[in-house]
């Protein structure tokens, strides 16, 4: 008994020292494996920036996405605007925005004078009712003045901003599990910043995703009311008499200018010209006639002296 004793003594420390290496080394292996799984980060978190996962990641090879057993419902963004030339603005105004409620719409902004002033309203119409709503506006007692439309396809961006969202979402719940696994405060800090930005990829993908639902489900019509211009008052418009007025002093500026250049030009160039040629010309008939008062006069006639 006393062996015994003695024997478990001497093997004791022995013992612990190989339950303490044991479970040191379970310790580093299980933050081995958190850092494994940090370094190797969910594949969808690294097809969220490639474009081919917003079909889940899987392509056939040639960048395109195989063919999904349901089918995609198309997202078409629709925008106009039309112009149109009434008798009366007010009660026109008042029409468009009643068509507007009454296809399921609203008027999400308008501008509009006073009176008889042009007015802009922009009506947000369901899609479906984009065409109809064009119709009606053409059986308005109304002139139609310009008209555009435009159509754009954004259902590849949708597939893929919803693709890409998955994505984020199956990370996101990856790194929720590894942050449950860790147990070094060092492990929880650097799953919950990579959480963190994941979460934040997700709300800006899903803010894109509802603003191009929105544009798809809801049309932008932008209607113009002008009212009808009578002669008179095209008259009255074309004529502007502070345009004339305008003109007119230009005119008359432009005259002085010229004036005002014809005396510069004659002061500084023509007048000593002409100054130096007066005294040229006065000179020379000076001396003309210093000449010919020198020169003597006739001579007498010799009849002239016998009768005298």
């Amino acid at each position: 008994m006393h062996r015994t004793s003695s024997l478990v003594a001497r093997f004791a420390p022995l013992v612990i020292l190989l339950l303490a290496l044991l479970l040191a080394a379970c310790g580093s292996a299980g933050s081995q494996a958190i850092g494994d799984d940090l370094a190797e980060e969910p594949a969808a978190s690294g097809a969220a920036g490639d474009p081919d996962a917003g079909f889940g990641g899987a392509t056939d090879g040639q960048g395109e996405a195989p063919p999904l057993g349901a089918p995609i419902e198309q997202r078409i963004v629709k925008t106009g605007e039309i112009t149109l030339e009434v008798a009366n603005v007010g009660e026109s105004l008042g029409r468009v925005r009643a068509l507007a409620v009454e296809l399921g719409g609203y008027v999400g902004g308008s501008q509009a004078g006073t009176l008889d002033d042009r007015a802009t309203l922009t009506l947000r119409i369901p899609a479906g009712a984009f065409e109809d709503a064009l119709a009606r506006l053409h059986e308005m007692d109304a002139e139609v003045v310009a008209e555009s439309t435009r159509e754009q396809d954004v259902t590849g961006q949708v597939v893929d901003l919803g693709a890409r969202i998955e994505n984020l979402q199956a990370s996101e719940a990856s790194y929720r599990e590894l942050v449950a696994r860790a147990e070094r405060v060092e492990d929880i800090l650097a799953v919950q910043s990579r959480l963190d930005s994941v979460r934040g990829e997700i709300e800006q993908l899903t803010a894109q995703l509802d603003a191009l639902e929105g544009q798809a489900a809801l049309s932008t019509l932008t209607v113009t009311l002008l009212p009808v211009a009578t002669p008179v008052q095209t008259t009255t418009e074309a004529w502007d008499p502070r345009a004339q007025l305008d003109q007119a002093l230009a005119s008359l500026v432009g005259i002085g200018q010229g004036l005002l250049n014809a005396l510069i030009w004659f002061g500084i160039v023509w007048l000593p010209i002409l100054l130096v040629l007066a005294l040229f010309v006065l000179v020379a008939a000076r001396g003309v006639l210093e000449v010919r008062r020198r020169m003597p006069g006739p001579a007498p006639a010799a009849g002239d002296d016998g009768a005298a």
